[in-house]
């Protein structure tokens, strides 16, 4: 048998004061949305909405938010470094984001006023990619650090954009912590990363009110195709901005009304879920092996950490196998359904709701969850087949099958 899914229900205190939740408030997220849609090439990306199987396993509803074709980058995570790098401007020319278009900021008038800059990072590749585009349209330089055991793919992808990128010898964690260092000590430096820390908070905030532009689109989407919203959302985190950009839009969007959540990790990086059952944040050490990079983080963002923790319902903690039986089960889907090309990240939510619903093992989470035929299930596939060789060897070999 293989190793088994972890859960854990939410005991923290939900407060009414949520700290950060106002990042996500429906007029933040508009001005995101615009700034978004001022970028040339921007649309929504599909909601793939799965019918056959939801039928097969037995709920109404099943949409997968497909991210693989996101400005052609096959990754949500260029909303994040987008909207920082344009707010980060905006704030050296004095103005309000809302005031500048894409074009605006990356006009020859701007580069003058602002001079030479050189965005930092750290990244398993997809957020790398992100902030190295943006850096490239705004004519200026980046610096991408990955951490030990990265794809070539994704640093080749990374370094097309012009960054100076290099593969290192450190855990995703480390990495940043490099980054940082060099960012600090480069006049022109600036940081840009989606973890945040003590004194590190306004750029992570920003990146989180980036990825609230997913939410929004497979909000009003999914109010198109079931004329009402989620009963349930899975999302997956790494250093959990991209959930707590997910929990905040909701809990600031549908206040008491608000979906029920759960968040899932690779369980070798899985702090959150730790976090949940000490009822304090702590964090995971090691090489953070998993085959799902992008959720290899051990030291979660602590102003996402402030709204999951009195939010988010359920923790889990997915073994690779979980995301490896989504990745399948997206790529060859029951007639009827369109296939969604998930990588690794991608994919766990899916496996993980397939899960629940066959496997009794996971019968108590599955009443917990409360998911029966009235159940509308949102999950969002953050990536696509960003590591191509990774992505065949699940789906074609059956690397990390579900059963042993």
């Amino acid at each position: 048998m293989p190793e088994a899914v972890k859960w854990v229900a939410n005991r923290m205190p939900a407060d009414k004061d949520v700290p950060n939740l106002n990042l996500l408030a429906p007029g933040q997220v508009g001005k995101v949305r615009a700034f978004h849609a001022s970028i040339p090439g921007y649309a929504p990306t599909p909601l793939a909405k799965l019918d056959g199987l939801a039928a097969y396993l037995g709920v109404k509803g099943i949409y997968v938010k497909d991210e693989s074709y996101r400005f052609g980058l096959n990754a949500f995570k260029v909303l994040g470094g987008s909207f920082a790098v344009g707010n980060y401007i905006a704030q050296r020319l004095g103005k309000d984001i809302s005031e500048l278009s894409f074009e605006r900021i990356i006009s020859k008038q701007t580069r003058d006023a602002i001079g030479d800059i050189t965005f930092y990072t750290a990244t398993d590749g997809n957020h790398g990619r992100g902030v190295a585009w943006a850096a490239n349209r705004l004519g200026q330089k980046s610096v991408v650090l990955m951490p030990k055991g990265s794809s070539q793919a994704r640093l080749e992808n990374i370094r097309k954009e012009g960054a100076q990128a290099s593969v290192t010898d450190m855990n995703y964690d480390d990495a940043v912590r490099a980054a940082n260092a060099l960012a600090a000590a480069d006049p022109h430096g600036v940081m840009v990363q989606d973890t945040a820390w003590e004194g590190y908070e306004e750029i992570p905030g920003w990146i989180m009110q980036g990825y609230a532009t997913m939410a929004s689109e497979a909000d009003e989407q999914l109010w198109a195709a079931e004329s009402g919203g989620p009963t349930h959302i899975f999302v997956q985190a790494g250093v959990g901005s991209l959930a707590g950009a997910v929990q905040g839009y909701f809990a600031a969007s549908y206040q008491d009304a608000c979906p029920l959540t759960t968040v899932i990790e690779a369980a070798a990086a899985d702090c959150l879920f730790r976090s949940a059952e000490a009822g304090a944040l702590v964090s995971v050490g090691g090489d953070l092996a998993t085959i799902m990079a992008g959720l290899a983080c051990g030291e979660a963002s602590t102003i996402s950490w402030e709204i999951l923790k009195r939010r988010t319902r359920f923790f889990v903690s997915a073994p690779d196998w979980v995301s490896g039986r989504g990745m399948r089960l997206l790529a060859a889907p029951l007639p009827g359904d369109s296939p969604v090309l998930s990588g690794e990240s991608g994919a766990v939510g899916v496996g993980l709701v397939s899960v629940i619903l066959t496997d009794d093992n996971y019968a108590e989470f599955r009443q917990a969850l409360g998911l029966g035929p009235s159940s509308v299930i949102l999950c969002f596939s953050t990536e696509g087949d960003t590591d191509p060789e990774c992505y065949r060897k699940v789906v074609w070999d059956g690397y990390c099958p579900s059963y042993q």
